[in-house]
């Protein structure tokens, strides 16, 4: 059960598709004065050593962030991203969502973690500890399982929330528990951003999810990159779907996903696929 560590993974294709668009939409919602809640459901650890062991033995940000640092004249969703990563990666460190999330937040927004891994737990309680304490003040971290303990988060005092779901798919109940948690999110906070991610596998659980999100009488934007062969090791891809999506981020992705596919492609199977409730 947990087995699982991002910092294996940290800086991949998939943290580049799914951080550029988390940091885009969290950007929207910044557009008013009015303050807003982003919640966590796997938050893991918040940032990654990419000169660790396990980001070393893996390698995946080589096929990841590095491939988009030397790239000019971006697509504004990418170069938002770039932009924000810039310093981080001087140090030789990844931002996962929730530094991502606390970089971005203003004095009045609240941030709510969820994490059930003990050890990814503690190293994202000492991360959050070593920001200022204003922003401290503004954060809490629960070692709990995000699936269950959202619900008591919704709906937020300030009616305008970010929730970003994304377990690790290790284990194959997750897909049917990302479905079961936004069906009871919406009830509770149906206005309410929703970015759900998941992995590019071949498991017809994840296409199960799927057709059971498609199918959600909600207004939703689906986007998914797959990188490289259904057949060559490791993951192919990964995808976001998410609810009550910003109005300008479906002409964002489709300016911007043409390039993020050519400068992560790994064989000519790569190609990206865009879809809405519209």
């Amino acid at each position: 059960m947990f087995s699982y560590r991002h910092g294996f993974h940290a800086g991949n294709h998939a943290d580049v598709l799914k951080h550029a668009v988390f940091l885009d939409i969290i950007r929207y919602f910044q557009q008013k004065d009015n303050p807003f809640w982003i919640i966590d459901t796997h938050a893991g650890a918040g940032v990654y050593d990419l000169t660790s062991q396990w980001a070393q033995q893996s390698g995946e940000f080589y096929d990841g962030v590095e491939r988009l640092k030397e790239r000019p004249h971006c697509p504004e969703l990418i170069d938002h991203y770039l932009t924000f990563i810039h310093d981080t990666m001087e140090d030789n460190v990844y931002p996962g969502s929730p530094w991502i999330a606390m970089s971005m937040s203003r004095d009045r927004d609240k941030l709510r973690f969820f994490e059930w891994h003990p050890n990814e737990f503690q190293n994202l309680n000492a991360f959050v500890q070593s920001q200022d304490r204003a922003l401290q003040r503004n954060i809490m971290t629960f070692h709990a399982d995000g699936f269950v303990g959202i619900k008591a988060l919704l709906p937020p005092p300030t009616k305008r929330a970010i929730t970003i779901i994304d377990p690790s798919y290790e284990n194959k109940r997750d897909y049917q528990s990302v479905i079961t948690c936004l069906q009871e999110a919406l009830k509770r906070f149906a206005t309410g951003c929703y970015i759900v991610w998941y992995p590019l596998v071949k498991r017809v659980e994840r296409q199960e999810m799927l057709k059971q999100l498609e199918k959600m009488k909600v207004s939703w934007l689906h986007v998914s990159l797959q990188v490289k062969s259904p057949e060559a090791v490791g993951l192919y891809g990964s995808g976001l779907f998410i609810v009550n999506p910003p109005y300008q981020l479906e002409q964002k992705l489709k300016e911007a996903m043409p390039v993020l596919c050519e400068m992560l492609a790994q064989d000519e199977n790569a190609h990206f696929v865009i879809k809405t409730s519209a």
